[in-house]
């Protein structure tokens, strides 16, 4: 498989595109009207303030207060980066605050603070807690992180997190708690051996001699060798604090018979050797980045017993941060927390591991392409599980209400479980399954329109992220051109760029086209011309021919032109079956809609045609299909011979007996709307509608565009479907994202 591959041009565009910067503020109150605006600020705003006065713990009612966090740094230790100063630091904050409303639908406002003066940084961050509901502390650097985050911890009534120190922490607990399950040991009985004695290092040992391990057991090792009682060199008052009476002095030492070995510290800090000396089931956290102490692959090589984690995604068993911070944050919001204390992290690492040791839901699997299950390999859930939402803060939220640190504590724990799984847009967890399986699928895609930078920014993207093979349809020099105009001149050596007026495949490509053809007014002549110089047909015929595994057009011709030319190649019509679906992606629901490209005025054994195909794209998708046939009437009022066949195609489905939900036909409220549907029982449908069939292709693409304009919706698509092989077909005003996401839709085989 491709390794993906990010360039520095890829990255800033990335940042600067659409709009600089990773995030922007909306309203979550209506602001058109005057009333509005007289609600919202003056004289309306009075009241709550007035309230609040009063009674500051309604300002959890009143104000985002309950669901905002700030993420805070100086800047003082990036990433890897060293010290980049607070304005060099503010796109990794950015990124702290997607990732918190991403993953648990937290707020996150992003704060860079201009001063390595511990006093001054606490002071500025302790005038700040009316805003916040919570402090998440980013990449300061030892020791001032220590006393940083203590003195605010004392001297706040708000949670207080610095995520480089306790999110290692606990995701390292959560994957120590399963590895000593499978090796049979007890934390209280384990020789730990941590080398890195920085704020994750300090954060990790600390941890576990709070769920057991015994300080005597827990030798912890800097650059200047193990840490022991009477070393004077390098030390400080948190080293001391861990120092063990010992005669260890080397971390080579200090690994003889040592069961567990924990690493925040640098590439190649472990041998073989010292891996061969370890004690039998050894348990090895690899944790430095980008690379680890040891690599898996190294440690395996003598020990086949380890169990080994690293930070990397691309080994098992990662520990990586988001599996922590935003979950721990979510439940101790929710609470209304005074703090997130050491039961509270405890807590979160349990559920982790319980969570890893349960069966891993298909959807997980699919979007990984592997199978999963609990083991050697297998300590630690993935960042993208879905359950992690509903499971993780749960588990914080009773720990911090068991301890006192609850100012709210939650009487129904039942339904905020409930509440907790309708937070999440599923639209990210499909897209991110979407991409996995292209991963794996490793599709040869053909990019029919060389010509154009946006195609070949998807194509390089592509290629770049690891999903396969791009296959240009131009000119060399053309595109070489064009991507150095778009400032990848260095990805010219990477596509492969196909010029249909010299493949060695073209008389073989005329003689299929012409027999395709010549009963369809085509001569040879005609044939010659779509198969050298059209580059859909091109493409067309690469795809049959299988010189390819998926095709990309569209980008520069209308859609009803393209869908004509590859018809000369594949049967892509409606008396073929072939239909077109568009995903609406809006404010975290998805919406099928078809069909949108190739049925004019689709009759009722059409439209069930076209439901079967959107229900089909819809499972691919990872969706439960829900069908509603609609129409301006429901349930044949008001009648009208318009929307007959809408009524009547729900029956053929009934003599088909497909396996899906489907109804009609009724008006788009009552398809979408839970309440609306309330006033028809008799239904056939549990829930919403995820999938639109109407009227006529006219009605689809009113309805798509509308929504795209108007609603601000997402499109992908159309989709199509029911073809021999994968052809997505994209709008003439796709962006270079839209291309790359139809290209992943093709690698999957989505139609």
């Amino acid at each position: 498989m491709t390794k993906a591959k990010i360039t520095n041009e890829e990255a800033l565009a990335f940042h600067l595109e659409p709009t600089p910067g990773k995030f922007e503020i909306a309203a979550t109150v209506p602001m058109t009207t005057q009333r509005d605006l007289s609600l919202a600020y003056s004289p309306g705003v009075a009241v709550p303030c007035e309230a609040i006065a009063e009674n500051p713990a309604l300002a959890y009612d009143y104000t985002n207060k309950g669901n905002l966090v700030a993420v805070i740094s100086n800047g003082t230790a990036v990433l890897g980066l060293g010290n980049l100063g607070a304005l060099g630091s503010k796109p990794v904050m950015e990124g702290k605050a997607v990732l918190f409303k991403r993953f648990a639908d937290v707020n996150s406002i992003d704060i860079e603070l201009d001063t390595e003066d511990p006093e001054a940084f606490i002071n500025a961050v302790k005038l700040m807690e009316p805003t916040f509901g919570g402090i998440n502390l980013e990449d300061i650097k030892a020791p001032e992180c220590f006393i940083i985050e203590q003195r605010l911890k004392e001297e706040m009534d708000i949670p207080v997190f610095h995520d480089d120190q306790h999110g290692t922490a606990v995701i390292c607990a959560a994957g120590l708690i399963n590895a000593l399950h499978i090796s049979g040991k007890k934390i209280e009985d384990v020789k730990i051996v941590l080398n890195g004695a920085g704020a994750a290092g300090i954060a990790c040992i600390e941890l576990l001699k709070a769920m057991g391990a015994r300080h005597e057991h827990c030798i912890i090792c800097d650059t200047k060798g193990v840490i022991y009682q009477g070393r004077s060199a390098g030390m400080n008052q948190w080293k001391s604090a861990h120092a063990v009476p010992t005669d260890l002095r080397t971390l080579e030492e200090a690994m003889k018979g040592a069961d567990v070995f924990l690493g925040v510290s640098a590439k190649g800090a472990v041998t073989q050797d010292m891996v061969l000396a370890m004690a039998p089931n050894p348990v090895i956290f690899a944790m430095a980045n980008p690379d680890p102490e040891i690599t898996p692959e190294e440690a395996h090589e003598v020990r086949e017993d380890a169990i080994v984690a690293t930070g990397r995604s691309d080994y098992p068993n990662q520990v990586n941060n988001v599996l922590g911070f935003p979950y721990l944050f979510r439940g101790a919001l929710d609470i209304h927390a005074r703090a997130i204390n050491d039961e509270m992290k405890i807590a979160c690492a349990h559920a982790l591991a319980a969570l890893a040791r349960e069966d891993v839901p298909d959807e997980v699997a699919l979007a990984y392409g592997k199978s999963l299950s609990f083991g050697r390999d297998y300590i630690i859930p993935t960042p993208f599980d879905p359950r992690l939402i509903h499971r993780i803060p749960v588990a914080v939220a009773k720990a911090g209400m068991d301890t006192g640190a609850a100012r709210r504590p939650i009487i129904d724990m039942e339904t905020y479980e409930l509440s907790l799984k309708s937070r999440m847009d599923p639209t990210a967890s499909i897209l991110r399954g979407l991409n996995a399986r292209a991963r794996t699928a490793q599709s040869r895609m053909i990019f029919a329109e060389g010509d154009d930078q946006r195609v070949l920014r998807a194509a390089v993207t592509y290629q770049r992220s690891g999903f396969g093979k791009a296959l240009v349809v131009g000119r060399q020099d053309d595109v070489k051109q064009k991507l150095e105009e778009a400032g990848l001149g260095d990805a010219v050596g990477e596509l492969e760029v196909i010029n249909a007026a010299i493949t060695p495949h073209l008389d073989t490509y005329k003689d299929f086209l012409y027999s395709r053809l010549q009963r369809k007014g085509f001569d040879l002549k005609d044939v010659h011309r779509l198969a050298a110089r059209d580059r859909h047909v091109f493409s067309s015929l690469m795809l049959a021919h299988g010189h390819g595994d998926g095709l990309v057009t569209g980008a520069t011709r209308k859609s009803a032109h393209v869908l004509d030319r590859v018809n000369h190649v594949f049967d892509a019509d409606a008396a073929h079956g072939a239909a077109g679906v568009t995903a609406l992606l809006h404010k975290g629901r998805i919406v099928l809609i078809g069909d949108t490209l190739v049925h004019e005025w689709p009759d009722e054994n059409d439209l069930a045609n076209i439901a079967e195909r959107a229900a089909g794209v819809a499972r691919h998708m990872g969706l439960d299909p829900r069908v509603a046939f609609v129409s301006f009437s429901t349930f044949g009022y008001p009648v009208s011979e318009r929307a007959e066949k809408m009524h009547l195609a729900p029956a053929v489905l009934d003599q088909r007996g497909v396996s899906f939900e489907y109804e009609g036909e009724m008006t788009v409220d009552v398809a979408l709307n839970a309440a609306s549907q309330d006033a028809y029982p008799f239904s056939r449908l549990t829930g919403p509608a995820n999938i639109l069939i109407v009227p006529a292709r006219h009605s689809a693409s009113i309805s798509v565009k509308l929504m795209q304009e108007m609603g601000g919706a997402t499109v992908v698509g159309p989709i199509l479907s029911g073809v021999d092989k994968p052809i997505q077909i994209c709008s003439t005003t796709a962006t270079a994202n839209d291309i790359l996401n139809m290209a992943v839709l093709a690698a999957c085989d989505i139609g």
